[in-house]
């Protein structure tokens, strides 16, 4: 079974500001969470839930990632937007969460940071390069 499909983080967004059940889920470590930044869902009235999809700092897939998403309080059928650093573990966490039954559940393409450029800087695209709200601890 595979998930419903990728959005871009503009979409995402209105996506998360059109539906009051859809839900941002996080899933990089909590590293990435305390030092790079966190999208703001404030202006919208939301949260975000952030679940590890790998533990930091081994790298370890987390074992209870299903668990954890359950243990957040989503509301039943809601949208779940899952967003990485660059979108490779979201798609992970979306296919966990559409076997789980949980969602529709969707990849949020570029994720946060958006692949690095010529000079290794992760400056072109994703949700931070997108113009959309978000802080850093």
């Amino acid at each position: 079974m595979s998930y419903a499909g990728d959005v871009t983080p503009r979409d995402a967004y209105a996506a998360l500001a059109a539906d009051e059940d859809a839900v941002l889920v996080d899933v990089r470590t909590t590293a990435e969470w305390s030092y790079v930044g966190l999208p703001d869902l404030s202006p919208i009235g939301k949260r975000v839930v952030c679940v590890e999809w790998q533990r930091f700092p081994d790298g370890a897939v987390n074992g209870d990632f299903v668990d954890q998403l359950q243990d957040a309080g989503l509301p039943d059928g809601a949208p779940l937007y899952f967003l990485c650093r660059s979108g490779v573990r979201s798609v992970a966490a979306a296919k966990a969460a559409t076997e789980a039954g949980l969602g529709p559940a969707y990849n949020i393409l570029e994720g946060f940071e958006g692949p690095p450029d010529e000079h290794g800087h992760r400056a072109v695209s994703g949700w931070k390069n997108s113009e959309l709200p978000w802080r850093q601890a």
